[in-house]
């Protein structure tokens, strides 16, 4: 009778602990919706940082706003509070209540693996501060890690150790970022052209503009070879004007120290640039814009009704656009800089416009595949400041931990950790 008892009580044990394991939560979901996240942009940071774990995520693409499914850990949960970012733990059962919801045909919706933390390099000069470029402040309110490389790492070939590379108002024509109608005199500028004339003596070209062309024709390589780039205000425009414009001076003497070649607009040849096709440039020194590709000059739009909208693509049969347009909402408020919008004319028929705005008729954000690799442009300066000039205060990222415009950047940082499937479109 004894013997029977115990039986029961250890069964009833055994029961008791299989149904706790049962319902034990595996799983921890970053909902990314706008109601329910409190803080989108280190949500990002979170999952960068589990995938440098050596652990796996799932990028749930248009499910409540593209949310992340995490393996459910005591560190994950603990580093989730730490950073402020709303989690919600789930079981089994919910788990694959979500997962069966994703992959229903009737459903725009997929789960996309992430396999590991991209290896990620920003382009910027030495001196520069943090905050004069939009996407090293996220990395760093992200807390996702970054090294800065500039022309000297780039020309010695170390874009090989990266996964994903970025560059931000960058001149890659030798024309000093077109600023010399305004601040030629200026002591920054004078500075700032004297040192980019000695570093170019120093990696042995005779001027600025030629060893720009040479840097920019290393990252071609890089991105041709299989690398992700992403780039955004001026060196978008001004880097595909520089592969265009291979073998021509385009610089007038100020900029370099003698004419630009005779008629050179008609020595242009597009079908070296990434992106753009039949633009114009600006020949005026005392211009600030590159060519016809940006349309800063032709908007007509006020500051409160400025916003973009994302393009709908097909989850399951397109994954890569409709990663980088995941966000909580499909409206992204607009923003300037000196190369701020495209000139959808002037946009290649083979790369995706990934945001519009359909009031300007212009492209805001573009993405395209270049030899085995990818690149993606955005319009604009800083997504929460909407006319950030030289001076100005820096953005404080904890007052728009929620930002959509800068929700595109980070989905571009994570974009080389996925799974790959041929893409449709």
């Amino acid at each position: 009778m004894m013997k029977t008892k115990y039986l029961f009580k250890y069964l009833f044990v055994v029961i008791v602990l299989c149904c706790s394991t049962v319902a034990k939560a595996s799983y921890v979901l970053l909902p990314m919706d706008a109601e329910t996240q409190q803080n989108h942009l280190k949500a990002y940071g979170i999952t960068y940082w589990t995938l440098s774990k050596d652990l796996k995520v799932k990028w749930l693409l248009n499910y409540r706003g593209g949310s992340f499914l995490l393996p459910d850990t005591e560190q994950i949960r603990k580093e989730c509070t730490i950073r402020g970012v709303s989690y919600e733990v789930l079981s089994d059962a919910e788990t694959t209540a979500i997962l069966d919801e994703i992959s229903s045909p009737s459903k725009n919706m997929e789960a996309v693996i992430l396999e590991k933390a991209p290896k990620i390099a920003v382009y910027s000069p030495k001196g520069n501060q943090p905050w004069d470029d939009a996407v090293t402040m996220v990395l760093t309110f992200a807390e996702i890690p970054y090294e800065t490389i500039y022309d000297q790492e780039v020309l010695n070939d170390n874009l090989i150790l990266y996964d994903w590379l970025h560059l931000h108002h960058e001149d890659f024509t030798g024309q000093y970022g077109k600023f010399y109608a305004n601040y030629r005199a200026t002591p920054w500028y004078i500075q700032e052209k004297a040192e980019a004339e000695k570093q170019a003596a120093e990696l042995g070209y005779s001027k600025v503009s030629d060893q720009k062309l040479a840097v920019a024709l290393k990252i071609r390589d890089y991105v041709v070879g299989g690398g992700f780039m992403f780039a955004m205000c001026s060196a978008t425009d001004s880097f595909d004007i520089a592969l265009a414009a291979e073998g021509v001076d385009i610089c007038e003497p100020m900029f370099d120290g003698d004419p630009s070649d005779p008629g050179y607009q008609s020595k242009i040849d597009y079908s070296k640039t990434f992106a753009f096709k039949n633009f114009t440039l600006e020949r005026s020194p005392n211009v600030y814009e590159f060519s016809s590709i940006d349309m800063t000059r032709n908007r007509r739009i006020n500051k409160e009704t400025d916003y973009f909208s994302l393009m709908e693509f097909s989850a399951k049969w397109d994954p890569v656009p409709t990663m980088l347009c995941q966000n909580h909402t499909m409206l992204v408020k607009g923003f300037m800089g000196q190369t701020t919008a495209y000139n959808p004319n002037e946009v290649k028929s083979n790369v995706l416009v990934l945001g519009e705005n359909k009031t300007n008729g212009e492209a805001r954000y573009i993405h395209g595949i270049k030899g085995k690799g990818f690149f993606t442009f955005y319009g604009g300066h800083d997504p929460e400041d909407y006319t950030h000039r030289v001076g100005d205060p820096k953005t404080e990222l904890e007052l728009h931990p929620t930002s959509p415009g800068y929700r595109l950047i980070l989905n571009n940082v994570l974009f080389p950790a996925a799974k790959k499937k041929k893409q449709k479109t």
